[in-house]
């Protein structure tokens, strides 16, 4: 992975933000402003700095108080694995949520900690002011308060945290560009696993959750279900302050944008509704806990995956794995036939429908003769019945 591209991965897209920059609000205004201009900056910062630090840590967790800096390498330890908690709602919030998202990757897909060599991971919370965002730029997951008029603080909310980690385990994985459909496919793999990790830990079945992304972020005043939805894509918000959500739910929908910042790198904010939605389906269709069957599907897909892999290639890999894991033909690889099916993509060499398409008028015909032959079986049964009584 030398010479990679270091990214800041956030939780709150570019596009939502950027609405919000039209806000009648002059606070709004600045903190949205705020927040781009500090996530730009940041961006261009980790350009430079080294893939993913990897190593023994014992996947020890640490939280670091900013206070309101942007600059965390002054930040001061406010929690670790050693001593009290602190008094701090967002240290100790931070510092469960870190340890979810641990406690997830070690008990259900044995993988030890981001990089899969305890990695250690370090938290930083009240990032500067009014900062809109969560992220997780490569080395630790750094979490704003929000503005408090549209955004709360970020360490609320589980999925949000298991999101942000999760782009460290892409990252270590299979180390997924992040453009276009891999990048995607990034964000789609944080959003899957983020779920996950509050689902186990609440123990929610897949017809249980709620399966939205950062319900928790947004304050009580603002009208919207969470930051997305990977049961509904598109229908997470709806309002003028932070406008339509985008999001796809099927690739006759896919969004075509530029490999831009402007363009959110070819929307890979956007476009992951897609495999998220394949996803949820895959869950419904399977039953019981989603962290299980489809969970292992998803994560066994991700570690055969490339830089390179699209959606494409993703979906005949997780149909594949389902296989191996479980059997040819077997519900759990049926499922995945029908996640991407109802997202418009057909596994490569698979009939989607797997039984013929029925002739509805031979239906018809085949339902009268099996009500004649009904009619006559219910004759013949009083038949022998009057004979019995006689």
């Amino acid at each position: 992975m030398t010479g990679h591209r270091r990214c800041v991965n956030c939780i709150v897209p570019p596009h939502l933000l950027k609405h919000i920059l039209e806000s009648g609000d002059r606070d709004i205004r600045r903190a949205a402003l705020n927040t781009l201009l500090s996530t730009a900056r940041l961006r261009g910062e980790r350009t430079i700095i080294a893939p993913l630090a990897t190593g023994t840590g014992n996947a020890r967790r640490t939280i670091f108080d900013c206070n309101h800096s942007s600059n965390i390498r002054r930040a001061k330890l406010v929690q670790s694995e050693i001593g009290e908690a602190s008094r701090d709602d967002s240290a100790r919030r931070a510092f469960a949520g870190l340890g979810a998202t641990r406690d997830f990757y070690k008990d259900v897909l044995g993988r030890d900690s981001i990089d899969e060599h305890g990695m250690r991971l370090d938290g930083y919370i009240h990032y500067s002011r009014a900062y809109n965002n969560a992220f997780w730029d490569g080395r630790e997951m750094v979490f704003g308060d929000g503005d408090g008029v549209l955004f709360t603080d970020f360490t609320k909310s589980l999925d949000v945290i298991g999101h942000e980690l999760t782009h460290g385990v892409t990252e270590a994985a299979a180390g997924l560009e992040y453009h276009d459909q891999p990048g995607a496919l990034n964000e789609s793999m944080s959003d899957v696993f983020g779920s996950l990790v509050k689902q186990w830990t609440l123990k929610q079945t897949a017809e249980q959750a709620d399966w939205l992304i950062g319900a928790e972020v947004f304050t009580p005043n603002v009208k919207a279900d969470a930051l997305r939805s990977m049961k509904a894509p598109g229908t997470a918000y709806d309002n003028p302050d932070l406008g339509k959500d985008p999001q796809p739910d099927s690739m006759d929908k896919y969004e075509q944008l530029p490999n831009t910042e402007e363009g959110d790198n070819g929307g890979v904010h956007i476009n992951s509704g897609i495999p998220n939605k394949a996803f949820y389906v895959t869950a419904r269709e399977t039953g019981g806990f989603a962290w299980e069957a489809p969970g292992h599907i998803w994560y066994e897909a991700l570690r055969a995956s490339s830089p390179t892999t699209n959606f494409q290639q993703f979906a005949d890999t997780t149909y594949a794995k389902a296989g191996q894991l479980y059997g040819t033909g077997s519900t759990q690889q049926k499922a995945v036939l029908q996640g991407w099916a109802e997202v418009k993509i057909k596994i490569t060499g698979v009939d989607t429908g797997q039984l013929p398409e029925v002739n509805k008028d031979l239906l018809a015909v085949m339902i009268k003769q099996i009500e004649a032959l009904s009619a006559i079986v219910n004759s013949l049964v009083e038949e022998v019945n009057r004979i019995k009584s006689a």
